[in-house]
């Protein structure tokens, strides 16, 4: 259990994709414009990850070295293919909002280094695990991320969300600011930066200060025997 407890550690917290590892920054600046489409390609991406480490993990051994990424990109490709088609098909209106971008799952560096680093050494369970929670954690800060430029750019919460869950959800969307005008370098790529530089900031803090008491607590180091 303490394995399976790690894995979920790492994908939320120590090695987050988002914030720490910082793979994939093309999707989350450009995507996170609302929390509605953080979240949907957030989960998607989770849903990738988890599919190719799944894949991934049974036939590691039987895969030749020289081979081994092509092979890999394919089964990315393959479960990429099937998830864009699948959203064409059941969720057009939000497929449509976020475009190229599903297809470019297949590049992303987060799948292929989860792939890579953890599939294609460990047995299958673990694998998909690890694939699911590394998307999880990059769906947190991308809906983190979309919350803020979402509000401080238009005032509201949750816009678009009928995109996903049809015409009747529109009663889910909030407006945090009324009569707003809206702030555009919110929605732009400078805001992108600049909030996810907040979101590594407010993270690094909360390290620090878990790791302050740990050194105050440590015993001073004795002094070295005079000769």
């Amino acid at each position: 259990m303490s394995v399976y407890k790690d894995i979920v550690e790492n994908g939320l917290w120590k090695q987050n994709p988002g914030v720490v590892q910082l793979l994939g920054l093309c999707p989350t600046l450009a995507v996170t414009t609302t929390v509605v489409n953080g979240v949907s390609l957030g989960l998607l991406t989770a849903l990738v990850m988890a599919a190719s480490n799944g894949a991934v993990s049974p036939i590691r051994r039987f895969v030749p070295e020289e081979i081994r990424l092509p092979v890999f990109i394919l089964i990315i490709a393959a479960l990429v293919t099937v998830i864009d088609l699948g959203m064409n098909a059941f969720a057009h209106p939000l497929h449509k909002v976020l475009g190229i971008f599903i297809p470019l799952i297949v590049t992303n560096c987060i799948v292929l280094a989860r792939v890579e680093a953890f599939a294609a050494r460990n047995p299958t369970t673990p694998s998909i695990l690890d694939g699911f929670m590394m998307g999880i954690g990059l769906s947190l800060v991308l809906a983190l991320l979309g919350a803020m430029r979402e509000v401080v750019g238009k005032g509201t919460l949750f816009s678009g969300v009928d995109l996903a869950l049809g015409p009747a959800s529109k009663a889910f969307i909030v407006t945090v600011i009324p009569d707003y005008h809206g702030f555009l370098l919110a929605v732009l790529p400078p805001g992108a930066f600049i909030g996810l530089g907040l979101l590594i900031a407010v993270r690094n803090w909360v390290e620090i200060r878990k790791a302050a008491p740990k050194a105050l607590a440590m015993p001073p180091l004795a002094a070295a025997p005079s000769h």
